[in-house]
Parts: structure tokens; sequence; C-alpha cells
């Protein structure tokens, strides 16, 4: 057989293909296998990829012009998937992060003294929507620098019917201008202060107001809620997200971050969510009730690095059966666009090998989104989102961390990053 190409990638020194079937998330051994080809090559074709294998093998099957890249001595992944972004917000709390981090007060305490989401909710209000995208296309710009191809992008932070709406109306404005690809998300997340006492009138708004205009807009996939102490309740969690199924979305569960809120026993109970996240305090026998579900516990490595100082119980989580995937969790609250980090993470604190974390921030990430017929994995007639990074092999994350290891980037065939810096 003989093929066209635009370019192929040759000579890597592992090209991570993590190839099989996609029909289910990954879990347990499975997690380990990541499909390495070594002297591996990736021909593309427009914005497909056409051809996977030893570099001699695909170079047999292509006829005509194509441009050669040589990725001697490096590593070749599908492009990296962050499934936990709360993307669109305005001003920083870094004297917040500070105070959490090294005097130990805690995210509700400083909630109390009028910072933390209520800070993060004033400001971002006050921000006009074309300064908004200017200050969140540099976030994704370095996310997109970083390796990382689609996101996964919640509202929540401005938390009024109209602000709720412009905040998903940036998102699709810069998911049709950015070359990340941005998966909307409508979170129910902060409780503004005129609602603080009486916080079911709020849900009451959200579910008979907010979510059928932002169905009929069209502007989110996915519906979300901060299922946590001090913010939304199990009742409140419910109406809310059955509110939103039956305007055709798509669910997820923010929940047992500051503490044990009981979201992910509900989770269970409601059904068919294609992601809980978090999970920091869930007893095991909560976890375990997630077993044949398909659904995939998104684990977040910042806020335990930052301040929280306990981790998910990552390995517990994966032994017991169930798919896993990493994210960033870039927030207003603390801020890491790298989820090379997060890989790093992953593995010298939530005991994760570096097999498991990078199928949780690829294959299983893209499960968590429901993309994972066209990206997560490096296979004949995906989408050619690649990543070519200065290291030898997927283990050099956790051995040498805290910069940038990519080269160059391709998103659906096209370069974006080249040298570590954005192209287009």
């Amino acid at each position: 057989m003989t093929l066209n190409a635009d370019f192929v990638i040759i000579n890597s020194n592992e090209l991570v293909t993590l190839a099989g079937s996609f029909t289910s998330p990954r879990t347990k051994e499975q997690m380990n296998n990541l499909a390495i080809i070594s002297n591996g090559a990736v021909a593309v074709k427009n914005d497909k990829i056409v051809a996977v294998g030893d570099t001699n093998e695909v170079l047999k099957q292509l006829i005509g012009d194509y441009e050669i890249i040589d990725a001697r001595n490096k590593l070749v992944t599908p492009g990296l998937i962050d499934p936990h972004v709360h993307l669109v917000f305005s001003g920083t709390r870094e004297d917040e992060l500070e105070k959490m981090a090294v005097l130990g007060v805690s995210y509700l305490e400083i909630k109390e003294q009028g910072g933390g989401m209520n800070k993060s909710l004033k400001l971002t209000s006050e921000t006009s929507f074309e300064d908004q995208i200017e200050i969140t296309t540099r976030i994704l710009d370095k996310m997109l620098i970083h390796g990382t191809t689609t996101i996964e992008a919640k509202s929540g932070y401005e938390m009024s019917f109209k602000g709720e709406i412009k905040q998903l109306e940036i998102i699709k404005k810069l998911n049709e201008d950015h070359p990340l690809d941005l998966i909307p998300t409508f979170l129910a997340q902060g409780i503004p202060p005129e609602f603080e006492n009486d916080s079911d009138a709020l849900v009451d708004e959200i579910v008979e107001k907010w979510i059928p205009e932002i169905a009929k807009r069209n502007l989110a996939e996915y519906a979300d809620v901060f299922c946590e102490k001090g913010y939304y309740s199990l009742d409140q969690t419910r109406k809310i997200l059955i509110a939103a199924r039956k305007h055709g979305m798509k669910l997820r569960n923010h929940c047992d971050w500051l503490a044990h809120s009981g979201g992910t026993r509900l989770s269970v109970e409601i059904g068919n969510l294609v992601s809980v996240d978090h999970l920091i305090w869930t007893p095991k026998e909560e976890v375990e009730a997630l077993r044949g579900h398909d659904t995939v516990v998104v684990l977040l490595p910042t806020s335990p690095f930052c301040y929280v100082g306990t981790y998910a119980k990552a390995r517990e989580i994966i032994d017991c059966g169930l798919p896993v995937a990493i994210a960033t969790d870039v927030s207003a609250a603390n801020l890491c666009e790298s989820m090379q980090m997060m890989m790093t993470l992953a593995v010298l604190r939530m005991k994760m090998t570096a097999a498991e974390a990078l199928t949780a921030a690829t294959i299983n990430a893209a499960h968590s989104i429901d993309r994972e017929d066209r990206i997560g994995s490096i296979e004949v007639g995906k989408d050619a989102d690649i990543v070519i990074f200065n290291a030898p092999n997927h283990r050099f994350f956790a051995y040498n961390y805290g910069i940038n290891h990519v080269e160059k980037v391709y998103k659906k065939g096209e370069l974006v990053v080249d040298d570590g810096k954005r192209v287009t």
C-alpha cells in the first residue's frame, strides 16, 4: 500500500501510540500499556494520521513529496489533554495562596474574610469581554506551548445570568480563534454574596433560567457543580445536574475536595456521569461504588501541592479498577498551565507510574470529555494532535521537572508550536 503525506516524524526514541481499543477508558494494568514503538514514525496528511509504525516500514509506504521531521533521541506522544480547567477569570490570588500554604489559613476561612471565590466573582464580573479574551488567550498560549492541545473549559467565575452567558460566549469565541480545542462546561461554582443566605433561590434561578438559556444557545456540552462544603449541597447539586441532563447536557461533578461532601456517592446515584473530579476526601467504599459506571475519575494534583496537603489516593483508586485522568485545575486560586508538571506530581506525590500518568493525560483524559474516538492516541484515522518532546522517554518528566520539554506541537496536522514558541 502506498500513501501520500504532508509530513512524517521519524526516528523517535519512543513513539508513544497508546494504540488499542478506545471503547472504554483504561483501567488497572491497561494504564501501563503505552504501546511504544522504538525508532517510531508517524505520517500525517491534512489533519489526520495516515501511518504509524517503525520508521523504515512507514517510509516504505510513502510516495510523492513530504517533509521529514527527525525526532532522533526524542519522545513523541499524542497531544496532552487537560480535562478540568476553570478557564475564564480575572485577578490573581497569590496573597491568599501564601496564607494557606504558609500560615495554614483554610480555604473557607479566606472566603469568610471576603476573599477567595467572592473576590474572583467581583473582579471577573468587572472585566470586559475584550479584556477577558486577552487575559484568557495568554493562559491558553502557555498551555499550548507546554504540549496541551485540548481542554475542558469551565465557566463559573461570575455566577449571574448575564455573566455566565458571557463566560460561555468567551469560551466559544476562543474555541473559534485559538489553536487549542475547548470543550465548554457550565459550572455552578461560587455563591454570590447576595445569595449567601438564600442559596436555594440561586439554585432555582439556575435551573429555571440559566440552564434553559445556555442549552437554547448551545453554549455548553457539559454541566458541573461545585459540590463542596460551604457551597452547593447534595440536594442542590442533584437539582442542577438533573435539570442540565433534561436540557441535553452531559454531566460532571466537582466533589470531596475541601472535605467529604458525599458528592461522589451522589454521582453514583444520579448515574452516567462522564467524570467525577478531585475525590481527595472520598471514603474507599464510595470510590468503589463507581466501578462499572465508565465514569472517569479526574485527579487534580495542584491544590494538594500548593495548600491542601493531602492528595487523592490515586494508587488505591487505580488498583480498585477505576479509570483515572489528571488535569491542571487551572483557576484563580492557583495557576499552573503545564500538564508535564501534573505528570511529575502524579508520579512523585500520588504514586502513579510514569506510564499511568501519561495515560491519564492522554487517552483517559480523552474519555473524560467524550473525544476518545478522535484524540488521545496516535492511530491511523485520528486527529494529528502530536507533541515532540526534547526528552528521551516518557519517564523523564518526573526526573527533569519544572521546565518545558516541548520542541514542537502539531494540532490537527498544523505546526502550532516550534522550539517552545507559538507559531500560529
